[in-house]
C-alpha cells in the first residue's frame, strides 16, 4: 500500500536527509566533514569563485566548523577521492569500488567520455607518470624532452581519458589544477577493487540516493547516468516486493523511500534555521525536483547573457522555515574583505518578511566570515520584481 505524504512532510524528510540544518556532531571538525561526504555520497566540484567554491560551500552548510583545507587533508589521507558522479565530485573512499562500474564501461567502450582516444599518446603519458611520478597537464608543455608540439593538447586529453577509465587518479591539486598519479599508487591497500555486479551497483545507487535525499522518483535516482534507468527500475520493483523500499506519494506523484527514512517524521528540527546555499548544493542539483517539492523555480544565470538575467550572475538560494524563500546574488571581494550583495530577491510566497530578515541578519556574519569578509554592502532588495527598502545592518 502506498503511503500518502503531505508536501510539508515530504519537505521535512528531504531536509533532514540532507542534513539541513546540520546535526550536532562529536569529534573533530575534519571527521565531521568526512561524515558529511559519506552521508551525502558525493559533493559536486565547481570552478566559479565569486564566493567560496561550491564544494566548500556545500560542506560548510553541513558542518559549521568546516575549513577549506579539509578536502585536501581528506584526499591526502586517502579517505576521499575525486571522480565523476553526475559531474566532477569528491566521493568517499569507502565507495570506491562503485566508481569501477563506470570506469569499466568507459574502458570497454560501452560508454564514451568527451575526448576521443589516442592510444599512442595515452601510452606515452602513462609511461611518463610511471617513471617520473605524479604530473600535471602543464608538465606536458615545454621543451623537447617531452611530447612534440602537436601532442600537447592530445596529452591533456589522454590524461582525462586515463583518469576516466581508471588508470590514473587525482593524487592532489595545485591551485585547483589536477595532479595525476597511477591508481595503484593512490589507493589504500585495503580498498575493495572488485567491480560490482549490476544488482550491487543498482542497490548502491538507490540506497545512497534515498539516504541523502529522503524520497526519490526513478528518474531522480538515474539522473544523468547513461543506460542505467532500466536496471534501477527492475531493482526498485524487487526492493518494493521485499519491503526494503516503500512507495509513497506526494501530490499524487509516486516516490520511493525506506521505513528508516519515514521514521524521521517523528524527529523535531529547527524550521527557522536559515541556510544560504550554493547553486550546486546537493539539495538543489535537480531543478525539476525543487520545482515539484519546494515550488522553487531556479536557474543559475552565470551562463545566461547579462541582459537576460533576472536575479544576477550567481544568485544563491536561501532556505528558511522549511522553504526555499529567497535568492541572493553576491560576490566576495577578498582583497578588500568586503561582501557585496547586488540583489536580494524575495519570493512572493514569503509572508513573514521581518522574521526572515531577522534570521538573515543572524546568518550573514557567519557567511561573511566563511568568505573572508568583514564588511557588507547591500545594493538592492526586491519582492515580486519591485524594489523594497531593506537594511541588513
Amino acid at each position: 500500500m502506498t503511503e500518502a505524504l503531505s508536501i510539508k512532510q515530504a519537505r521535512k524528510l528531504v531536509l533532514l536527509s540532507q542534513r539541513l540544518p546540520a546535526r550536532k556532531q562529536k569529534g573533530t571538525a575534519l571527521s565531521a566533514t568526512l561524515s558529511a561526504i559519506e552521508h551525502l555520497g558525493y559533493v559536486q566540484m565547481d570552478t566559479i569563485s565569486v564566493i567560496q567554491r561550491a564544494h566548500h560551500h556545500t560542506l560548510w552548510n553541513r558542518n559549521p566548523r568546516y575549513q577549506p583545507n579539509h578536502l585536501d587533508a581528506l584526499i591526502s589521507s586517502k579517505q576521499v577521492f575525486e571522480y565523476w558522479s553526475h559531474a566532477a565530485a569528491y566521493l568517499p573512499m569507502r565507495d570506491f569500488r562503485y566508481s569501477l562500474y563506470k570506469k569499466q564501461a568507459i574502458l570497454s567502450g560501452d560508454q564514451s567520455h568527451w575526448y576521443k582516444r589516442n592510444h599512442q599518446v595515452m601510452k606515452e603519458v602513462l609511461s611518463r607518470i610511471e617513471k617520473e611520478g605524479p604530473l600535471m597537464a602543464r608538465d606536458f608543455d615545454g621543451d623537447g624532452r617531452k611530447l612534440v608540439a602537436w601532442q600537447h593538447k592530445s596529452a591533456k586529453m589522454a590524461l582525462e581519458n586515463l583518469y576516466m577509465q581508471g588508470d590514473l587518479m587525482v593524487s592532489s591539486r595545485v591551485n585547483f589544477h589536477k595532479v595525476y598519479d597511477l591508481t595503484e599508487r593512490v589507493l589504500p591497500q585495503e580498498v575493495n577493487t572488485t567491480i560490482p555486479t549490476d544488482e550491487e551497483y543498482a542497490r548502491y545507487l538507490i540506497f545512497s540516493y534515498l539516504r541523502a535525499n529522503g524520497i526519490a522518483q526513478l528518474t531522480e535516482i538515474s539522473y544523468l547516468l547513461k543506460g542505467i534507468k532500466p536496471l534501477i527500475s527492475l531493482t526498485l520493483k524487487e526492493l518494493v516486493a521485499n519491503k526494503e523500499v516503500v512507495p509513497v506519494s506526494v501530490k499524487g506523484i509516486e516516490y520511493y523511500s525506506t521505513l528508516e527514512t519515514l521514521s524521521l517524521l517523528n524527529r523535531s528540527y529547527q524550521l527557522n534555521k536559515l541556510h544560504i546555499l550554493s547553486p550546486f548544493d546537493n539539495l538543489l542539483i535537480q531543478r525539476k525536483r525543487m520545482q515539484s517539492l519546494f515550488d522553487f523555480d531556479y536557474l543559475i544565470e552565470c551562463y545566461t547573457p547579462e541582459v537576460k538575467r533576472k536575479f544576477g550572475y550567481f544568485s544563491l538560494p536561501i532556505l528558511w522555515n522549511g522553504q526555499l524563500i529567497a535568492r541572493m546574488d553576491c560576490k566576495a571581494f577578498k582583497d578588500e574583505a568586503r561582501l557585496e550583495i547586488f540583489h536580494l530577491a524575495l519570493e512572493t510566497k514569503l509572508k513573514k518578511v521581518d522574521d526572515f530578515i531577522f534570521s538573515l541578519k543572524k546568518t550573514l556574519p557567519l557567511f561573511m566570515n566563511f568568505n573572508g569578509c568583514e564588511t557588507m554592502v547591500l545594493h538592492k532588495t526586491t519582492l515580486n520584481n519591485k524594489k523594497v527598502a531593506t537594511s541588513l545592518k
